[in-house]
């Protein structure tokens, strides 16, 4: 019985660690996100964490990340991690020279003696990890929309990979740049690089600097004392809120775990099969609300409805042509008390379009522990429920 057991387990292992996809993180936002992100899944205080692992993390137990940059300074801060085993050294690629928030100079690279071409050795890293894997299903970038590298480089191995892995999927997660202004060439990048996006990439999580600075101002309101000086909102727990977000979405979920609990890392491609039912409408947002102690999950779809815009700058209405919801506590059954006025609430928020037959869906998981996010000084809790939500723009 005892050898069937480990066979068994082996067999989860081996496919959890077969289906698992590549995390490409590209440019300086894109690493710090990812760097938020990892912080999340490499934490010891999740629960079930050594299982939920395996998607992430090749058969030599490192983790499935190539992190590239065109200067070195914030791909450096990953070394403490490559010393403790998390990351490969050989997938850590930057140059010599930033892109200076060009996206042409970021997408046609530098062809000098001085520097090796950065879109040849991510490419050289990638395949290396997807011959690791038996089944590769797809890739997850993170990068921006306003630098030189994160739009330039990132567009350009968006091309490069789906050219070369056509059956792969590939989901971006892409951060846009503050409508106030970051550079004087971020609307001409932005341009430029979602036009790529809508070619080769299937699915968008589009997160807006703005909203994230907004949500987590929110947050650190909530848990700081009362006083008129309004809290600072850093960079780190802007970075926090998104891994935090993307934490509730992509997490493993015992849906998609085999029969000895492994995890089958298919939390990516669900949710591309479940808000991209039109490949041409692949642009998502996505949002999230967490509380402490007892949860009222009709509260929490409230404060997710709240800041959901209601027109277009032309004055047309928005539509949704679907929308998931994932909705996780310690308690999981929790939520299945107030599944359905959740979902009509959610539904009529959203305005999802009438000829779609089944434009909701809803997961449900465990909580994981947000110490990431209260390292960075956010709202945080062992016990936290959240309640993330995306839908198509």
């Amino acid at each position: 019985m005892q050898a069937k057991g480990e066979a068994a387990a082996a067999a989860g292992s081996f496919s959890a660690r077969a289906m698992s996809a590549v995390w490409l993180q590209v440019g300086q936002c894109g690493n710090q996100i990812g760097q938020a992100w990892w912080q999340i899944l490499s934490s010891e205080h999740v629960p079930h964490a050594e299982a939920d692992r395996y998607p992430f993390c090749s058969p030599d137990g490192k983790l499935n990340a190539i992190c590239v940059d065109s200067e070195p300074k914030v791909v450096r801060q990953l070394q403490k991690q490559v010393k403790r085993g998390s990351f490969r050294e050989s997938n850590l690629i930057v140059g010599k020279r930033g892109r200076g928030n060009n996206w042409a100079y970021g997408y046609h690279s530098l062809h000098s003696a001085s520097e090796e071409n950065l879109l040849q050795r991510t490419m050289e890293s990638l395949r290396k990890e997807v011959e690791c894997r038996d089944c590769y299903c797809g890739t997850v970038l993170f990068h921006s929309l306003s630098g030189g590298t994160g739009a330039g480089l990132g567009s350009r191995l968006c091309e490069a990979i789906r050219d070369e892995y056509s059956l792969g999927h590939i989901l971006a997660v892409t951060v846009a740049p503050h409508q106030a202004g970051e550079s004087a060439l971020q609307h001409y990048n932005a341009l430029l690089c979602l036009s790529w996006l809508q070619r080769h990439v299937d699915g968008v999580l589009l997160i807006q600097n703005d909203e994230v600075l907004r949500r987590a101002a929110a947050l650190l309101a909530e848990t700081a004392q009362v006083s008129d000086v309004q809290p600072q909102v850093s960079l780190a727990a802007m970075n926090a809120y998104i891994a935090s977000c993307l934490a509730g979405l992509l997490y493993p979920l015992k849906a998609f775990t085999t029969g000895s609990g492994i995890s089958m890392g298919l939390e990516p491609w669900e949710l591309l099969r479940s808000v991209c039912p039109v490949p041409a409408m692949k642009f998502l947002r996505v949002a999230q609300a967490r509380r402490r102690g007892t949860v009222f999950w009709d509260s929490l779809a409230s404060s997710v409805v709240h800041s959901l815009p209601r027109e277009s700058h032309a004055g047309q209405s928005h539509y949704s042509t679907s929308m998931l919801a994932v909705a996780r506590s310690y308690q999981e059954d929790t939520f299945l008390l107030s599944r359905d006025s959740v979902l009509r609430k959610l539904k009529q928020a959203y305005r999802c379009v009438p000829w779609n037959p089944f434009p909701l869906r809803c997961w449900t998981g465990q909580s994981y522990l947000q110490r990431a996010a209260e390292d960075a000084g956010q709202a945080g809790s062992h016990f936290s429920s959240s309640f993330t939500a995306t839908a198509s723009l």
